[in-house]
């Protein structure tokens, strides 16, 4: 039996998240067209009769501005440190720049077997895939270099084979049921900040963050309820879940609140609609958007949202 850890790692915005809910064949880190979506190394434990994958997915590689960067490549140094296996990944559709060679320059120290994964092959042509694999032959000593499509499911058959072909003998590190580390309050805050992140624009993404002040179970004329809410419930138990949106200006605040509301209403309603698919429940979302400046350098804000556990 085989089992280990694959560290999935690259620039912002390559498809790691894809692959990692494909390769487990559900959703366990939120997918988003915005940078740096992904800000904590999550876990995605894969069990066969071959052995056991658990694949760490990472925040994309990128220089550090702020203390939640800086964080955020802490993740990535130390999955990097103690993974079995590295697979790079990178968008077949970009050119090369000064990210890629950032993420080159940090493989170059570490002498863990490393694969090449250049996603997105189903939307380019064959030719510019053999100059892909020439470049990047050039640059590093890759044990395997696989094209692939995280989206579309492409060649990942023969990925799983080559990772287990490469992992050490081991037992099983987790149960045979478990398929992530998340916390379910992680996991909630998450599918909130997915919800955001598809309705906002430029700094935005940047500067918010979620946290779940509170998860309970209510009935229907519970006290801190409104009476709407009360009277939605009817006389089924339902989830009352709290949650801070964490913004550093007045005006991001009002950009997610939006016209009338409407804004949060929205991305109130599309949380809600997938939260209630993973508790199998009825949710009452109260979201509630709070500016704390400078929330990226504080430490005290980090570890909050951090422990979220």
């Amino acid at each position: 039996m085989k089992a280990g850890y694959v560290s999935l790692i690259g620039r912002p915005n390559v498809g790691k998240s894809t692959l990692l809910n494909k390769m487990l064949g559900q959703k366990v880190a939120i997918i988003s067209d915005k940078p740096q979506t992904t800000r904590r190394s999550i876990l995605g434990i894969k069990t066969t009769l071959k052995g056991q994958i658990i694949f760490v997915d990472n925040p994309g590689v990128h220089k550090p501005l702020h203390n939640l960067n800086r964080r955020m490549m802490n993740f990535v140094y130390s999955s990097l440190e103690t993974c079995d296996l590295i697979n790079l990944i990178i968008d077949a559709t970009l050119k090369f720049g000064h990210g890629d060679q950032f993420v080159i320059e940090t493989l170059k120290e570490i002498s863990t077997p490393k694969f090449l994964l250049i996603n997105k092959v189903d939307i380019i042509k064959k030719e510019k895939i053999l100059l892909i694999i020439e470049k990047y032959r050039e640059l590093l000593d890759f044990k395997e270099i696989i094209p692939i499509s995280a989206l579309q499911g492409t060649n990942l058959d023969i990925l799983e084979d080559k990772i287990y072909e490469n992992l050490p003998e081991a037992q099983k590190i987790f149960p045979d049921d478990e398929i992530s580390d998340q916390s379910q309050r992680f996991l909630l805050s998450e599918i909130i900040r997915e919800k955001m992140l598809a309705h906002v624009e430029q700094e935005l993404p940047f500067c918010t963050a979620v946290y779940i002040e509170k998860i309970e179970d209510r009935h229907k004329g519970a006290s801190s309820l409104s009476s709407s809410a009360a009277e939605s419930a009817e006389k089924m138990l339902m989830k009352y879940i709290q949650a801070s949106i964490f913004v550093e200006k007045d005006t991001h605040r009002r950009i997610i609140i939006g016209r009338h509301a409407q804004m949060i209403k929205t991305i109130g309603i599309e949380a809600r609609k997938e939260i209630e698919r993973i508790l199998g429940s009825k949710v009452f979302l109260d979201l509630q958007v709070k500016v704390k400046e400078k929330w990226r350098d504080s430490p005290k804000v980090l570890d909050l949202i951090e422990g979220q556990d």
